[in-house]
């Protein structure tokens, strides 16, 4: 006979592996087959999904050249932004060439290369913000879902402070007072003002959670609080924050873009695309390349974001399957 226990997502067997079955003897294959079928998950099925995905492999493959801009622009460009020797005044406002992509800005650099090196700044805020919105967020709405009561109560109520700052102005009003600011800086800012709203989508999803029947069976079979919270509990509620956080990341790449616009952002001698898009801003209608080639790059680096967080949103979320 076979004697199974399940719990959550997992499958115990009690049964030796060379016990007959009706059909016979198991073999070494049907144990195997069995094993991948235990293992099959959300997760598994969303992979397998994402791979089928051509938005997903579009947006993969833009997300990853990207990241490879921003952490080694020297494979890209053999010039550097912060060479003073490298902006010559003669060359100001020149239009795009064969020599030069994109032309030159007002101060006569070339924009080809403050482009490449600008996406440095621009993927760091991103990366950094969402990186702590989602540690800082998601483990207190995890404590706060499982714990309950009191706590949850205070830290919800603390939660609605920052909710109720709009993240743009909030993020100007902050930056405005702090003055000159840089990449971190600006992270830090926009995470401080981010966070409320992972922390709500992961408290949400702990409490859909935590009384589904494999927790109780958890609890049953004398799991401690630590092994249900992270073996049962976060996988389960964790899909909808990593959703949220794909998509967050290109909205905060916008603020940054936004934030140096009105100059209380990246500061030079930094550079970003939206430090390069202020500059341009005054001189566009006689040079639109100055303005045009940072703006494009901003606009593929969000969509490019957004993309992969749509499609990491369908695959899962059982309800779009």
């Amino acid at each position: 006979m076979r004697d199974t226990t399940t719990v959550g997502d997992e499958l115990t067997d009690t049964q030796t592996a060379e016990a007959p079955s009706a059909s016979g003897p198991v073999t070494k294959n049907d144990r195997r087959k069995t094993k991948k079928e235990r293992e099959a998950s959300l997760w598994s099925d969303a992979v397998s999904d994402l791979r089928r995905n051509p938005i997903f492999l579009v947006g993969g493959a833009l997300v990853l050249v990207l990241l490879v801009l921003a952490a080694v622009p020297q494979w890209f460009t053999s010039g550097s932004p912060f060479d003073a020797a490298a902006c010559n005044l003669s060359d100001s406002l020149k239009k795009p060439s064969s020599a030069n992509w994109f032309g030159f800005d007002v101060q006569g650099c070339d924009v080809y290369t403050r482009t490449i090196w600008a996406a440095r700044n621009s993927i760091i805020v991103g990366v950094v913000t969402t990186t702590l919105v989602l540690v800082v967020g998601g483990a207190l709405g995890l404590i706060a879902g499982w714990v309950g009561g009191l706590l949850d109560s205070v830290l919800s109520r603390f939660t609605e402070i920052f909710f109720a700052i709009p993240l743009l102005l909030g993020g100007m009003l902050i930056m405005s007072g702090l003055g000159k600011g840089n990449a971190w800086t600006v992270s830090i800012v926009l995470a401080t003002l981010g966070w409320p709203q992972i922390f709500r989508i992961m408290r949400s999803s702990v409490l859909q959670n935590k009384n589904n029947d494999y927790v109780v069976a958890a609890r049953a079979l004398g799991a401690g609080t630590m092994r249900i919270t992270m073996r049962h509990i976060l996988p389960n509620a964790v899909a909808p924050v990593i959703v949220v956080g794909a998509i967050s990341l290109g909205v905060y790449i916008g603020a940054e873009s936004a934030l140096s616009y009105l100059g209380i952002g990246v500061q030079p001698p930094g550079i970003s695309w939206g430090l390069m898009v202020s500059d341009a801003s005054v001189r566009w209608l006689q040079a639109p390349h100055v303005l045009l080639f940072p703006a494009v790059a901003l606009s593929i680096t969000v969509l490019a974001f957004i993309m992969v967080g749509d499609a990491v949103r369908d695959a899962l979320d059982p309800k779009l399957r």
